[in-house]
């Protein structure tokens, strides 16, 4: 700022005499939040910031004023001395603090207003978008979370911007978000920051360079039903007409519920068979979970991002696995048909004791007799949920049981079938539509084709021997993340986790170490649908051996897949360091 007279600033700090700053150009002196560089500059103006380059913690009076524009020449960034603001998006404003004369002394304010500080990091967030700057997302991400701002809210930031900025619309950037949004709830909040930081910076990149998505206008009249709209939203996307899908879905989005939206896109997603590898239907269970957390009055922007990914996505009854040699798609055409019998059937006392059952049946070797001891079950009065939850479990079990002889790409083709009968599950306690019942069928054929991944099965830790090892919870935590430094621990790895279940210990600690484990690494997209599926159905069994096979399909799955280079988990760190300023460079 410059220069001042007799003018009253709290917490003064004496600086020098105006002759002494003239001749030595800049002086810094210890404020109450950091250095202060004070600069005397040929124009006559005293102005003072932040010693700390903003960008990275240069100090800031090793670099050079050059006509009002101070220069870092760390990283070259430049900064208005006036104001503090930056010309280079890569770097931040650098706060300033005002100055006054008294008798031709120098005196500096010991404290700068922080009052616009949210505003300042909810701009620089959505900047950080724009321009695809992780060291920009993760200082936002720490300054507003250190602020008070919920993770929801900040999560929203990046949920707007990711189906605005991609017209491809939803992808594995925003799934991500969702996902490690829904992690959030187990976290402090200090252990957010990784979670959101890692889903904002996957949006900034899926979204990078990519052109904006239009919007589209709902239909103009209030006099169609929701029976109707649903019906012309599944013709339009049978015929793979994005547009005409879009303002049937912004139309039912003015005035249905959630569950009716659901209902109407995921029944879309079952007309066909396992589409698109199962991603579809995760990604319409993400769109819905982000909503729960931002609010589904955004519906109507949300969703019409899922649109064109439904309309163009492979139908797998088209391809050769599913009708060679055996027919799975003739197969699921008979289920269809006998589905609404089956489901209108009367309760007849059936008792249910759990998946493990009816999941030994679908991990089979008999399509048709999975598909009709399903049927069966729901006649004697197994509900949809419960039949999905069977199937879930069951591809789980895939994951669980994956050897490692098998080609290491393969873990992504079990974790598809798991990701995607959890989507439906999660679909299925939304909106008990008969349609999606369709959909568990699928998923139950996709396990049975997956059979071979599991031959031989793996061994689940104690099927072969005790479970052994350490007894303290934190001591077996700590060897879990000491073991994923090293590649394909998979077998080890799960030991550990079978040994901190069999203990007894809290499952809210083990969650957040599953998280660390995740967030330390570069991940790729399905390593972060692994975990957060995960969780969710290991809460739905807790308590139960069901429950603890789960993670132990979890741990085997983030074992294999560690350790990585970790470039991301750096970045967040130098933000950290920058916000606890602390020194990124070493002095002489």
């Amino acid at each position: 700022m410059p220069s001042t007279e007799s003018t009253t600033l709290p917490d003064l700090i004496q600086v020098a005499s105006l002759d002494e700053l003239k001749q030595k150009k800049v002086i810094v002196v210890s404020g109450n939040d950091g250095p202060i560089a004070v600069f005397h500059h040929d124009d006559g103006q005293v102005h003072a910031v932040d010693n700390r380059c903003p960008h990275m913690g240069f100090p800031l009076h090793r670099g050079t004023i050059k006509d009002g524009i101070l220069t870092c020449h760390w990283h070259h960034a430049d900064f208005d001395l006036e104001s503090g603001c930056t010309f280079d998006l890569f770097a931040d404003d650098v706060p300033t603090y005002a100055v006054e004369l008294r008798n031709g002394d120098v005196w500096v304010a010991g404290s700068r207003d922080q009052s616009g500080d949210v505003d300042y990091w909810k701009k620089r967030l959505q900047e950080g978008l724009e321009q695809n700057i992780s060291l920009v997302i993760a200082k936002a991400v720490i300054a507003l979370l250190k602020a008070g701002i919920s993770y929801r809210d900040i999560s929203e930031v990046g949920g707007r911007y990711g189906v605005r900025y991609r017209r491809a619309g939803w992808g594995p950037g925003l799934t991500i978000l969702s996902a490690m949004t829904n992690v959030c709830k187990y976290l402090p909040v200090d252990e957010q920051i990784l979670p959101l930081y890692q889903g904002l910076g996957h949006v900034a990149r899926d979204s990078n360079g990519e052109p904006p998505r239009f919007d589209l206008q709902p239909l103009d009249t209030e006099n169609l039903t929701y029976d109707t709209l649903k019906r012309w939203f599944r013709r339009f996307v049978e015929v793979r007409d994005s547009d005409g899908a879009t303002r049937c879905l912004l139309t039912a989005a003015q005035g249905s519920k959630p569950a009716m939206l659901v209902d109407m896109m995921m029944s879309a997603a079952t007309d066909h068979v396992f589409i698109n590898g199962g991603h579809v239907l995760d990604f319409i269970n993400k769109a819905s979970e982000l909503l729960d957390h931002i609010g589904w009055e955004q519906s109507g922007l949300v969703l019409p991002s899922l649109v064109s990914q439904l309309c163009s996505a492979q139908r797998n009854e088209e391809l050769n696995a599913w009708r060679h040699p055996v027919d799975l798609s003739a197969i699921l055409r008979a289920a269809k048909e006998a589905l609404p019998s089956a489901l209108n059937t009367s309760p007849n006392g059936y008792e249910w004791l759990g998946p493990e059952a009816l999941a030994d049946v679908i991990l089979g070797e008999d399509p048709q007799a999975t598909v009709d001891t399903m049927l069966d079950h729901l006649r004697q009065g197994l509900t949809p949920l419960q039949l999905s939850q069977a199937v879930t479990y069951a591809a789980a079990m895939r994951v669980a049981r994956f050897h490692t002889q098998n080609e290491f790409g393969d873990w992504i083709t079990v974790l598809h079938t798991f990701t995607y009968a959890n989507a439906l599950h999660q679909a299925l306690k939304r909106t008990n539509a008969p349609d999606l019942v369709r959909g568990v069928f699928h998923g139950a054929m996709a396990v049975y084709l997956d059979r071979f991944l599991n031959i031989p099965p793996a061994r689940l830790p104690g099927e072969r021997e005790a479970i052994t090892g350490p007894e303290d919870g934190d001591e077996i935590l700590k060897a879990y993340l000491v073991t994923l430094d090293t590649q394909q621990q998979v077998e080890q790895a799960a030991q550990l986790i079978a040994r901190y279940l069999s203990l007894g210990h809290p499952t809210d600690r083990l969650f957040r170490t599953f998280a660390e484990s995740l967030l330390r690494e570069d991940a790729e997209f399905h390593s972060f649908q692994m975990l957060e599926a995960g969780i969710q159905q290991y809460e739905e069994l807790q308590g139960t051996e069901a429950a603890n096979h789960i993670l132990m399909a979890t741990t085997r799955y983030l074992a294999a897949h560690a350790p990585t280079q970790r470039a991301l988990n750096q970045t967040v760190q130098i933000a950290l360091r920058l916000h606890r300023g602390e020194a990124i460079y070493e002095e002489e």
